[in-house]
């Protein structure tokens, strides 16, 4: 579905000498390990790890054993302990800021794989949740297994191997000062039917009104926002193209191919944006904001004229310089005329 809203706004905010002037996720290929690398660093000086990959998309189903390893990297000068286990994966909804958070405690029907998961220990055991010791500048690979019951639900199941340090570094507060990296599991079941239903809502198309968050300093980057809920029973992909195009003025913006692109998982609901953070001060642009998500379409578009501050002042000091020039003019004028009149 697609729809059009077509609106002229006209853009400035300062009003100047008294007059107003009207403002983690990366997503494999299906089973597929992803090359990406994600970095945990602690508060203590040289110490870090890495994680590779950092997702991995399987299609599951019952009575089933599927096996995977993952690599920790310990970048760091010193040995460290971690511990190794899996967290359900998903978003709950926070009333206080009224949007949905990642969190890593909270299950639901699409979190149980967190439950089937298991590492395989020093001693070659699978358990729950081993402890390894990796010495500095060196790699440890993890096995891990998923074993999936008689009845797997169908759509996606969704869970995190998180790898944690265990440290006794305490900081001023006494808190101990730990980080993790995980390792994000997209499961699709092979069994009943999977459904994709996105819902795209609250297109915005807008400016960064405060020069203090406007990447170009001007005060007026442009920006557009959009929520997209997951109301089926699998993740989708869900992309957000920021179009710019001047009608009067220069520059011009397009979201990148490559960029912008989200997974959205069952019961969540995600922000995509974009930014132009090179506005120039003046012009008059049309912008186009385009979401995707699964088959689903929304596109909103805005004109807008743009005044930055610095233009504004400037159109104020040759507009003034003008006027000034004109009232010198007419009084020679006016002089010249009193003279040939005597």
């Amino acid at each position: 579905m697609k729809r059009t809203i077509t609106n002229i706004v006209l853009a400035s905010t300062v009003a100047v000498l008294g007059l107003g002037f009207f403002a983690i996720n990366t997503y494999a290929d299906e089973n597929d390990d992803n090359s990406g690398e994600i970095t945990a660093e602690l508060a203590a000086p040289k110490t870090s790890l890495t994680l590779t990959p950092v997702s991995r998309i399987l299609k599951i189903s019952s009575n089933s054993i599927y096996d995977g390893s993952l690599a920790v990297t310990n970048d760091g000068e010193e040995e460290m302990k971690v511990k190794v286990y899996a967290a359900p994966y998903s978003y709950v909804y926070s009333e206080e800021e009224n949007l949905y958070k990642l969190g890593f405690n909270s299950e639901n029907n699409f979190t149980q794989i967190s439950r089937w998961i298991t590492v395989k220990d020093v001693d070659g055991n699978y358990v729950t949740e081993p402890s390894f010791k990796i010495k500095a500048k060196e790699t440890l690979n993890v096995d891990y297994r998923i074993t999936t019951p008689n009845n797997v639900p169908a759509g996606g199941q969704y869970a995190v191997i998180f790898v944690q340090t265990i440290s006794d570094n305490v900081n001023s507060e006494g808190i101990h000062t730990e980080a993790s990296a995980g390792m994000v599991l997209y499961g699709h079941s092979t069994e009943g039917e999977a459904v994709v239903a996105p819902k795209i809502s609250d297109l915005v198309i807008g400016q960064n009104r405060d020069a203090s968050e406007s990447q170009s300093g001007n005060g007026h980057n442009f920006y557009a926002t959009a929520k997209v809920k997951n109301e089926g029973n699998v993740d989708f992909y869900a992309k957000g193209t920021l179009k710019i195009e001047p009608i009067i003025g220069f520059g011009s913006y397009e979201t990148e191919a490559s960029g912008g692109m989200i997974s959205v998982i069952p019961e969540s609901e995600r922000i995509v944006g974009d930014e132009w953070k090179e506005t120039p001060n003046f012009g008059i642009y049309k912008i186009t904001w385009t979401v995707t998500a699964g088959e689903e379409t929304e596109t909103i578009d805005q004109v807008i004229f743009l005044i930055s501050p610095i233009s504004i002042i400037i159109t104020i000091l040759v507009l003034t310089f003008i006027v000034i020039v004109l009232i010198i003019v007419l009084r020679k004028r006016k002089e010249r005329r009193s003279r040939l009149a005597v």
